[in-house]
């Protein structure tokens, strides 16, 4: 995913879980460790989930998942119940074996939701009768208002612990489940899904048309997900193509043209791509990140669809995802810079490889600049890339989790050779392709494989300091783009004689703007963002990536000019990593920010995925 979040911050007051090496000889499979998730119910050493199959149906009149799941289950020889995460699901029955199995639903936790545990009287195969709720973390029902095509719109976000208010299964990111999915949607509607579509065209069912899907590789279950709208498809390549609302398909093939070739790119690098397709999903505005890497299906905002190109790194981003997370994921989310790190690393890689060393440098200047900010002003527990969850988030720690985790591996890269590392990496993403992972395991592999008892190179790299230590060690090495060079004799022009060249901003591109916006100074006069939003016409830029940098400046400068800017960023589009900055500011802007922010978000809140509109009422509230 790439969208700069805040981890998981609630424990479960729970001992760490032995874990067995072999399950029942009723199941004969091998079932290997997995450390304690403090973010699960679940007691995988004992009995775990192997397959989910779903027979639902989306209600959009009522707003929910209702229906079947059944189960597949490994369990101990010696196991009387299977203990499943459960947020919000309404649980009708359950049974195995030809007949109703006991279960209870434990106390319920504000984040974790509840555990639902089931005495398995021998069953190996159960079956639940469930509807989700209607205020399901997971999905997002938008009216035909909220849409381009003026049609009903339907899509889950999983990621990290939210699978558990849509599907009752074992909601953990080390517990690795394959499924298949069939599901009835309403006639004139067409449903997608992180899965191989089995019926493109669906098939008759009461009350509408049903689709069917099936992943056949093991993944963590956050990955599963679902969109239901006014659906077409374009392709780019033999494996590679776009679903989104007929109008805006033509823009989106524009966008997505490169697609093809990132994927043969991050082949080239790290081995071949192992699921079959690669689709992206465009989806309405209000979805909350930028991307979410389910397989087969990129779930995309249409932020991104910025007219030259100039945002595709989204796309390389969750096209890497593909190796990284969902092939090797984070056991746990405290170790989540393994997803997101290796990700942001691999990113750069295939944009360097498409579009040229200085663009990938320019990148890492960017995210080296968000490094910096973290370190000022996130605690210490919170600059480690393996992160605490004992504790409560203090902030975004993104910046730490992406571009620390990703500046550790090009910091490996630089010291032991491009060539040796490159050859490590695609050997670890082999040996352990759909397993989990964590941060004591990766690194005791790369000592064995990469390392191999050099005591020299051991030093050279501080392995132990990037991994548990905060801040960034002695052998981080700032990277340096020369484009960046010009942008900041530009801002060094403006801060003295406010000189401002809009041939040279033309001449620009998004990181460069990018660039020069983040270095200006904090506070400006009204003089000075007159002549800014003039000469570069800033309030009208259809880069939202530029565009919110602007409007931070803005804010933080009761900028009137730009208040109906800000009205129409925050109503048209619900990104969390844009919509929460600019709400957080206006609120800090007491007398003069706080009455836009109550103004705009009582008109946009209805169009926020609930991760989002629940983050900006802590903001409102004061919380």
């Amino acid at each position: 995913m790439i969208e700069r979040r805040t981890l998981l911050g609630a424990t479960l007051a729970a001992p760490a879980l032995s874990a067995c090496a072999t399950i029942g000889s009723d199941n004969r499979a091998s079932m290997p460790a997995l450390p304690h998730d403090p973010h699960s119910y679940a007691k995988p050493d004992e009995a775990r989930v192997l397959n989910v199959s779903l027979n639902v149906r989306a209600d959009f009149e009522r707003k929910v998942i209702t229906g079947t799941c059944t189960l597949t289950i490994a369990a101990r020889d010696d196991a009387r119940e299977i203990v499943l995460d459960s947020k919000g699901l309404n649980i009708g029955s359950i049974s195995g074996n030809g007949r109703e199995l006991p279960f209870t639903i434990g106390a319920n936790n504000e984040e974790l939701g509840a555990p639902l545990t089931i005495q398995l009287n021998g069953a190996r195969e159960i079956t639940i009768a469930y509807e989700s709720a209607h205020d399901a973390d997971a999905l997002q029902w938008l009216t035909p208002a909220q849409t381009a095509s003026g049609k009903p719109f339907l899509f889950s976000q999983g990621q990290a612990i939210l699978t558990r208010t849509w599907a009752p299964t074992q909601d953990s990111p080390g517990i690795r489940q394959t499924y298949d999915v069939r599901v009835v949607v309403p006639e004139g509607l067409k449903a997608v899904m992180s899965a191989e579509m089995l019926t493109p065209d669906g098939e008759p069912a009461e009350g509408g048309r049903a689709f069917r899907f099936r992943m056949r590789n093991p993944v963590p279950i956050y990955l599963m997900s679902i969109g239901v709208g006014d659906l077409v498809f374009g392709s780019v390549g033999p494996r590679t193509g776009v679903w989104t609302e007929p109008s805006v398909l033509e823009r989106a093939l524009y966008e997505c043209a490169d697609m093809e070739a990132m994927v043969r790119t991050a082949e080239a690098l790290y081995g071949p791509y192992r699921w079959g397709r690669y689709d992206v999903l465009i989806l309405p505005p209000s979805f909350p990140y930028g991307g979410m890497e389910n397989p087969r299906l990129t779930f995309l905002t249409p932020t991104f669809l910025a007219g030259d190109r100039s945002l595709v790194s989204l796309i390389a981003h969750e096209l890497a995802h593909s190796w990284s997370g969902n092939l090797v994921t984070n056991a746990v989310w405290a170790d989540s810079w393994l997803n997101e790190g290796f990700t942001s690393y691999f990113e750069n890689r295939i944009s360097e490889a498409l579009y040229g060393e200085e663009r990938a440098k320019m990148a890492q200047v960017l995210d080296w600049a968000g490094i910096q900010t973290a370190i000022r002003t996130l605690p210490p527990e919170y600059q480690r890339l393996h992160l605490r969850t004992d504790v409560e988030s203090q902030g975004d720690t993104s910046p730490i989790v992406y571009d620390k985790g990703a500046l550790f591996l090009r910091t490996i890269e630089r010291t032991m050779g491009r060539q040796r590392f490159d050859a490590y990496l695609r050997s670890y993403f082999d040996r352990y392709a759909f397993q989990p992972m964590t941060t004591e395991k990766f690194l005791a592999d790369f000592r064995e494989r990469a390392v191999r008892g050099d005591a020299a190179l051991e030093q050279q790299l501080q392995l132990d300091a990037w991994a548990y230590e905060p801040g960034l060690p002695s052998n981080a090495q700032e990277p340096h783009a020369a484009t960046f060079d010009q942008v900041d004799a530009a801002v060094a022009a403006f801060n003295a004689n406010g000189a401002l060249n809009a041939e040279q901003w033309q001449g620009w591109g998004t990181f460069a703007r990018q660039r020069f916006l983040q270095t200006l100074p904090r506070e400006l006069s009204r003089t000075q963002l007159d002549a800014l939003e003039s000469t570069f016409s800033l309030n009208e830029t259809g880069n939202y990536e530029v565009a919110f940098n602007w409007l931070e400046l803005a804010v933080n400068n009761r900028y009137e000019p730009s208040v109906p800017t800000i009205e129409r960023f925050l109503t048209s589009q619900g990104r969390g990593k844009f919509i929460r900055p600019i709400y957080r500011a206006l609120w800090a802007e007491a007398d003069w920010g706080r009455p836009i922010a109550r103004r705009v978000y009582a008109q946009a809140r209805p169009g926020y995925h609930n991760l989002v509109s629940t983050a900006v009422d802590r903001i409102v509230n004061g919380a």
